[in-house]
């Protein structure tokens, strides 16, 4: 049993696609790297192993979680370790380029790595001279390295340079050191090729297409162009984490409310979140209430697409964890959660409140639509569109629908990968006064399947 197999945890948050770790120390302490704000995890694997969070290091200041490192250091008295170029506004130990953290056994020591943020410190763990391996955060990932304009596109350039000798600096560790990213597949930060999580410094020296680019200019232009569209709470939760996140005190709880509770809060400016199954949604919920899904990535499309600012009120079935619901909004900083409607809509009709329909209808049907010319919205991400979309589709991302929703086409058919994206996006256009809409049970593959016609490749 190597070092990995008797002392590493990582901890991987499917909806955002990133991975935290945990460290076992050996003697009943525990080191903690870009750990989230929701701790389950993390707790859970510390209680199997009697651990207590001793350290709590952050690569960088996270764009799309906030961390935990303050709770850890509230809860455990952890000592918080990152970059002193970050101007953290909390009490953490500053470390620059160069600075170790004695581990009593082990050695952590940080490595500016500047690029997918300015402050970024990747931390080599060290046992004696040896090193075991390295956690990148956001610099060396598998097969890539993450993004460089989250600071603005004015400097993503410069970022990407810096990405390129960061990059360079951590392939000069040997080869047999493990490599333990912070992002991952499915993070909007990073765009890797597959789904392996970890690696190590010789693998990335063969196979990363980035390590591989002859020049600093290739190497930019290859990082830049492989750059999509990222959610709109990346912007701003830089800063709450600089400023550190709120201590929670006790385990968050929704209140559950009336429905004229709910019509009062609605009438307030409050906004409607469905977050039942796309099924249940199509059968019937709430006027102007937005889908979406209680999955591994209802945080991302949360953030994307409404405010943090204004109170939240859910729509929730029978037997869906709201505890799941509450912490995938509270890791991305979405503290005003009114509360969810008792009863569903249940409640809802039995109180005389009225209900909306959206028509969910499998391929073969939707193809029938599609033969009787009426539009496709393709709402995926740019790259999905361009590997393979149904003929003639019209293409507007998700997360910038709310804004171009006068560009979608009347009575559109909506389609994503599953369904999910595409009934979020038929709500929005629903509520803003689109009619007649229709939603893929599926993706273009299952209509390419039933009507046997090719995909369109490309713009």
């Amino acid at each position: 049993m190597g070092f990995v197999d008797d002392h590493l945890i990582p901890l991987v948050d499917q909806g955002l696609g990133n991975s935290a770790y945990l460290v076992d120390l050996g003697d009943g302490r525990a080191l903690a790297v870009d750990a989230s704000r929701d701790l389950r995890a993390l707790r859970a694997a510390a209680d199997r192993r009697g651990l207590t969070v001793a350290y709590a290091a952050d690569t960088h200041l996270h764009a799309d979680f906030l961390s935990g490192a303050v709770q850890l250091a509230a809860d455990d008295g952890a000592t918080v370790l990152a970059s002193a170029a970050g101007d953290r506004a909390f009490p953490h130990t500053p470390l620059a380029d160069g600075e170790e953290t004695d581990l009593d056994g082990l050695t952590l020591r940080a490595l500016a790595t500047p690029g997918h943020t300015d402050e970024h410190l990747s931390f080599l763990l060290l046992d004696g001279t040896r090193e075991l391996g390295v956690f990148t955060g956001g610099s060396l990932i598998v097969g890539s390295a993450a993004r460089t304009d989250l600071l603005g596109a004015d400097r993503a350039e410069e970022l990407a340079r810096a990405q390129y000798h960061s990059l360079r600096r951590l392939a000069g560790l040997p080869d047999g050191t493990a490599v333990w990213p912070t992002h991952g597949a499915g993070s909007f930060c990073s765009a890797p090729p597959g789904a392996e999580r970890t690696t190590t410094i010789g693998d990335q020296r063969r196979a990363n297409p980035l390590l591989a680019a002859p020049n600093e200019d290739a190497f930019v232009a290859r990082l830049l162009g492989s750059l999509g569209s990222y959610p709109s709470y990346f912007d701003r939760l830089g800063e709450a984490n600089r400023r550190g996140p709120a201590v929670l005190t006790s385990a968050p709880a929704l209140t559950a409310l009336s429905p004229a509770q709910v019509r009062a809060l609605l009438g307030e400016g409050a906004h409607l979140v469905d977050v039942r199954r796309v099924v249940d949604f199509a059968h019937g919920h709430i006027p102007g209430a937005v889908s979406i899904a209680l999955r591994d990535q209802f945080a991302t499309w949360l953030g994307w697409l409404l405010p943090d600012d204004t109170p939240i009120v859910f729509v929730a079935a029978p037997g869906q964890d709201l505890a799941e619901l509450t912490w995938q909004a509270l890791k991305i900083g979405y503290e005003r959660l009114a509360g969810h409607l008792d009863g569903g809509m249940e409640a809802w009709t039995a109180d005389g409140g009225r209900q909306q329909r959206i028509e969910l209808l499998p391929a073969d049907r939707i193809a029938d639509r599609i033969a009787e010319r009426r539009p496709v919205l393709d709402v995926r991400q740019r790259a999905e569109h361009l590997d393979g979309h149904i003929p003639d589709a019209v293409h507007i991302e998700l997360g910038d629908l709310a804004a171009r929703s006068a560009d979608a086409p009347e009575g559109a058919v909506v389609a994503c990968g599953h369904g999910e994206r595409a009934m979020t996006a038929a709500s929005l256009l629903q509520r803003a006064g689109h009619q007649d809409l229709a939603v893929l049970d599926g993706g273009p593959a299952d209509w390419a399947k039933a009507t046997g016609r090719a995909l369109e490749e490309g713009a």
